[in-house]
């Protein structure tokens, strides 16, 4: 297995645990309703379907960095895109892009550096195996 940097290694996985965190807690306010215990529940899962498929994501990317870099540099695009497809959509919205979708294409890049060096360092490796 080629070598990769620690730190571009475990970056962007620690920081897309934090962001699907992050993306749980909005769905906290299901608790704010008058709900009973089963539309609780299914509130909750609706609302972390999002978090979910990016946890899924996130698991699988753990090993194939590519992934990571498209699901999450994805992720925030489509977020951008369904907010400016808001039809009340206020300047001050603008912002919310920011701060979710910032994030994730931060992860999306680190995943995305993290496959190109380990993908370079195979190549050297290759090499190296070739020469002798």
């Amino acid at each position: 297995m080629a070598k990769v940097n620690k730190f571009v290694y475990w970056t962007p996985r620690i920081l897309g645990i934090l962001f699907i965190l992050f993306l749980a807690i909005f769905s906290l306010d299901v608790f704010e309703g008058n709900y009973g215990f089963w539309e609780t529940i299914l509130a909750l899962f609706i609302h972390n379907i999002p978090a979910l498929i990016l946890l899924i994501l996130l698991i699988i990317s753990w090993k194939h960095e590519l992934v990571g870099a498209i699901t999450f540099i994805l992720a925030g695009l489509l977020y951008i895109t369904w907010l400016l497809l808001n039809p009340k959509l206020e300047w001050y919205m603008l912002f919310w892009a920011l701060q979710i979708a910032g994030p994730a294409f931060f992860i999306g890049i680190l995943f995305f550096i993290g496959w190109k060096q380990k993908r370079k360092n195979k190549k050297s490796l290759r090499k190296l195996n070739k020469k002798y």
